[in-house]
């Protein structure tokens, strides 16, 4: 046993800091973990949990529409964002309580505080100092607003969950999912909504195309999109309503402004510079294949790392530290590349794998698929939404490298494929496997004629 308090202390108790600290102490490791703000991290608590709930919200309101072409008929349909907002409450109360279990049943010592690193084998909580063989920073990241004249006015995704009433008058600024996300969320619920972004077109990063057709379905939805251009700043009247200054000169009035331009690791004030960790530009720490910092004792992973920012990967990352540490040694490293990824904006998007410029720019020859159609219920819905489903094939090889889709469910179809697609399923693999009708998902089996 060594001389240190512990084996692991472990700042931050989100998805990624929670799992190294369950799967450690399970193997017998001495661990405590130190969190203070609430158990679950981003995830849980301002992110993928209380995002989705608002999604399905959303959806609600446009299915009841939907129901008219089915004879489906609801002539009194009203939206109470409080009842919203506080059931979701009561729901992030039991999953705190749910994580708050599970370290206390696996054994790791729980600490309600700030920790911050004080050397390479101590931290500071509480006004005590306490020694660790190995520290493991899991801190997450924090929204990003830019430094315009306003910006006290504007909301981040922190906030947006419990604002105290519903604004009529949104906007979103930023270019990527949680924008998005966001986007669709107060327009599904009825608020006036506009997205501005800097660029000539959100979700940089993802295939031209599924960018291109998300744009359009999105607007269908009435979302105002404005690209090229950004907030100047942002002025409140004495009613409380934001007038905001835009690049161009226009002005807009809402009542509710949301900034969702990225988020950043959270490793200000840690103590890390002192202790000679080495961070990049973003203040991510810079870690190796097994995500060891600049000082051998101090370990980092999930956000903080900034290499994918997601609950499955701060997961896959805990798994592999803990296995490289203190199990077989090996510890299997995340797939970075092969990652299924949904964006709840409407409709979803779901993708894997490489982009058709990506595989473009790494293969001599690629085979692309593409179907582009109106869902079956939509033909009597009235809605005008079209899916995209999209192959991105090596000629040579004919595996599949990419597999993309714009439409209902995607996450949820796109999870099950993977698999697949991981395994090293090919275009012939896809062709021989049978259908399941009437069913979007089975257009991704029926694609027989490339379309470029």
């Amino acid at each position: 046993m060594s001389g240190y308090d512990y084996d692991l202390f472990v700042i931050g108790a989100g998805s990624g800091g929670v799992r190294a600290a369950r799967m450690a102490a399970a193997k017998g490791v001495r661990v405590a973990v130190a969190e203070d703000l609430h158990l679950g991290g981003t995830c849980v608590n301002v992110g993928c949990v209380p995002k989705k709930l608002y999604v399905y919200a959303s959806e609600y309101m446009q299915e009841i529409e939907e129901g008219r072409g089915f004879g489906v008929n609801a002539d009194s349909v009203s939206f109470d964002w409080a009842t919203l907002r506080d059931n979701k409450k009561h729901e992030i109360a039991r999953l705190n309580g749910i994580y708050g279990k599970l370290l206390d049943n696996s054994g790791c010592t729980r600490i309600n505080g700030r920790a911050t690193v004080t050397g390479p084998n101590s931290v500071s909580v509480n006004g005590e100092t306490i020694t660790a063989e190995r520290i493991l920073v899991a801190v997450g990241g924090w929204p990003f607003v830019p430094d315009i004249p306003g910006k006290e006015h504007a909301i981040t995704s922190n906030e947006v969950f419990d604002l105290d009433s519903f604004p009529q008058r949104v906007m979103v600024v930023g270019g990527g999912y949680i924008a998005i996300e966001f986007a669709g969320i107060f327009a599904g619920l009825q608020a006036q909504t506009e997205l501005v972004y800097r660029g000539d077109l959100f979700l940089r990063g993802f295939d031209q195309e599924v960018r291109e057709f998300t744009a359009t379905e999105v607007a269908r939805k009435g979302i105002k999109l404005s690209f090229n251009t950004d907030v100047a700043s942002i002025e409140k009247r004495s009613d409380g309503a934001l007038d905001v200054t835009l690049s161009n000169g226009e002005v807009r009035v809402v009542d509710q402004i949301l900034y969702a331009t990225g988020r950043v690791p959270k490793t200000a004030n840690l103590g890390l510079e002192s202790a000679g960790v080495a961070m990049n530009s973003k203040g991510a720490i810079e870690v190796n294949d097994h995500f060891q910092s600049s000082v051998p004792s101090i370990y980092a992973l999930g956000d903080v790392i900034d290499r994918v920012q997601l609950t499955p990967v701060a997961l896959a990352e805990a798994m592999s530290l803990v296995d490289h540490l203190y199990g077989s040694g090996e510890g299997e490293l995340p797939n970075y590349e092969l990652i299924p990824t949904a964006v709840f904006c409407q409709p979803n998007i779901g993708t894997l794998g490489l982009t058709e410029e990506q595989a473009r720019e790494r293969f001599d020859s690629v085979d692309i698929y593409v179907s582009d159609f109106r869902a079956m219920r939509h033909t009597i819905s009235g809605s005008e939404e079209r899916t995209l489903m999209k192959l991105i094939v090596e000629s040579a090889t004919d595996k599949i490298v990419g597999i993309h889709m714009v439409g209902a469910d995607a996450g949820e179809i796109l999870q099950g494929l993977a698999v697949a697609v991981i395994a090293g399923a090919t275009k012939r693999d896809f062709d021989r496997t049978i259908g399941i009708h009437p069913t979007a998902a089975e257009e991704f089996v029926t694609m027989r004629q490339k379309t470029r």
